[in-house]
């Protein structure tokens, strides 16, 4: 049991991030570890859901040299995926195995943000220090190849169902091709299942239904519910599958497995067969380990894959929590050897001794002049440096001053426009209605002008001898100006004073 360095390790703990548990391995043995430490002896792989990596084939001329092969995969991702160039996103690669004449050589990419790895993986820094590995999970798949638990060829495909996510995997000749992130994880089922069913009940009670009844659960309401949920969960399935096939030119599947961290869930072969045409098998192999209950089988690949030696395995890792090396190939190892070798040569050569001695005075001295000069460096570059500072200080008051007078001009000519549009537009709206007052005799005592945010209207104080003549008024405008204007006279009354007729004429324009 060893890992790319070759160190020896006697476990192996293996860490699911995304529900903090952990498994021990030893030998063939494999049991929880819920008090997990750091050990040296210890060799810690997890692994990332689908959800938090991005995938993508990436093709790269043959006539590249090997030694510039990651630099010209990168620079090729960051512009065909357009990925945002202030994040320096962890990229790793595999090669696809191509037997045809490409000019090219292809490569499955994986991409990773830092702030994911920071998120998911701090309370198992917290816990056990360091991670020797991280893989992408439909990477650990490859193990069932490897060791021969799964075995022939063409396409196969695997589903698993996890509480944070749920995967789609293909494989084609024993090597990978495909992945995708479904949208139905448990928490994701849990939360459409409550929505179907109107009401909220306990995601612990959801898991513990369809790991002990499944869809043939006794509770007919539950049951039609679940039909409904795991329907639209396989119309999805057979959707990611189409696509694939298509893509990546795979006529017929051989086989595909199904299984969940819960273990096997009751009656989901029946709806494989129903959706995709296909009886489904279990993903619930047997890879060597004794276990008292069933254990993830996320948690038995992790066990395995760090049991295989680096050559047999995809060489991915996103691990950035390395332990350090061997004391004595780090510096203050390297620095105590040199000490303890030295404090052995001067007592047993004096003369050597004194020579290291003047030698380091020497060496002391040339320190000394360096740190000078790079003191002055330093001195200087700080001036400059706050020399520039303040040059821009006195630009963003500059800067400031010319957004404020913009500001006020901007502000007057918006009020010069509102003047030269909406006065000469009132007069036009007014000199129109006038028209029609003469012509049916009616006079005008005020006119008044209102506007709010709902709407702008005219307000006619109107006048005549007879009563008539204000509503002929209304009637002829009412049938000939509606296209934009909207009238109302809420009455007509006599001013036994003037001996007039009036009314309050309103004009809302429309």
């Amino acid at each position: 049991m060893s890992n790319s360095n070759q160190q020896v390790f006697d476990t192996v703990l293996s860490v699911n991030p995304y529900n903090d548990t952990y498994y021990i391995g030893a030998g063939n043995q494999l049991s929880v570890e819920r008090n997990p430490q750091f050990g040296k002896k210890q060799n810690v792989i997890s692994f990332l859901n689908t959800n938090d990596f991005i995938t993508a084939l990436i093709g790269v001329s043959k006539n590249i040299p090997d030694e510039d092969l990651a630099f010209v995969i990168e620079t090729k991702v960051y512009e065909e995926l357009a990925l945002d160039m202030a994040i320096e996103y962890n990229i790793d690669y595999i090669e696809v195995v191509n037997e045809g004449d490409s000019k090219e050589r292809m490569f499955h990419v994986f991409i990773v943000d830092p702030l994911v790895l920071d998120e998911n993986f701090a309370n198992v820094i917290a816990n056990v220090q360091y991670i020797d590995t991280i893989v992408p999970v439909p990477l650990l798949l490859q193990m069932l190849y490897t060791h021969e638990i799964v075995q022939g060829h063409g396409a196969h495909c695997y589903i698993y169902f996890q509480q944070n996510d749920a995967f789609f995997t293909l494989f084609n000749e024993q090597q990978f091709v495909y992945t995708k992130s479904l949208k139905y994880s448990f928490n994701e089922m849990h939360e459409r299942f409550c929505e179907l069913l109107g009401e909220q009940i306990e995601f612990n009670d959801f898991t513990a239904l369809l790991a002990n009844e499944g869809l043939a659960t006794a509770n007919p309401e539950y049951q039609k519910y679940l039909i409904k949920l795991f329907g639209e969960l396989f119309l999805h399935i057979n959707d990611v599958l189409t696509y694939a096939k298509r893509a990546y030119e795979i006529e017929t599947i051989e086989d595909i497995y199904i299984g969940s961290q819960l273990g096997a869930i009751n009656g989901l072969d029946e709806y494989c067969q129903t959706y995709l045409g296909f009886e489904a098998k279990a993903f619930d192999f047997s890879y060597g380990f004794a276990t008292e209950q069933y254990v993830d089988q996320i948690h038995q690949l992790m066990q395995l894959y760090a049991r295989t030696d680096s050559e047999a395995r995809p060489d991915i890792n996103f691990s950035v929590y390395h332990r350090p090396p061997p004391f004595f190939q780090r510096h203050s190892g390297k620095l105590l050897a040199v000490v303890a070798a030295s404090l052995v040569a001067a007592f047993a050569y004096p003369v050597t001794f004194w020579t290291l001695a003047y030698a380091e005075s020497v060496h002391k001295a040339m320190l000394e002049k360096q740190y000078q000069e790079t003191h002055n460096i330093r001195l200087t570059r700080e001036a400059t440096v706050n020399l520039k500072l303040a040059q821009q200080e006195e630009a963003q008051k500059l800067l400031d001053a010319e957004n404020e007078l913009f500001k006020q001009r901007k502000e007057t000519l918006i009020k010069i426009h509102d003047v030269k549009v909406h006065y000469p537009m009132k007069a036009k709206i007014i000199a129109g209605l006038s028209k029609s007052l003469n012509r049916y005799k009616v006079g005008v005592s005020t006119i008044s002008y209102s506007e709010n945010n709902a709407s702008k209207a005219f307000n006619f104080s109107l006048m005549a001898k007879r009563d008539t003549q204000i509503t002929d008024l209304l009637e002829y405008l009412t049938k000939t100006h509606t296209k934009h204007f909207k009238y109302n006279v809420e009455k007509i009354y006599f001013d036994d004073n003037g001996s007039f007729y009036r009314g309050e004429m309103k004009v809302v324009l429309k």
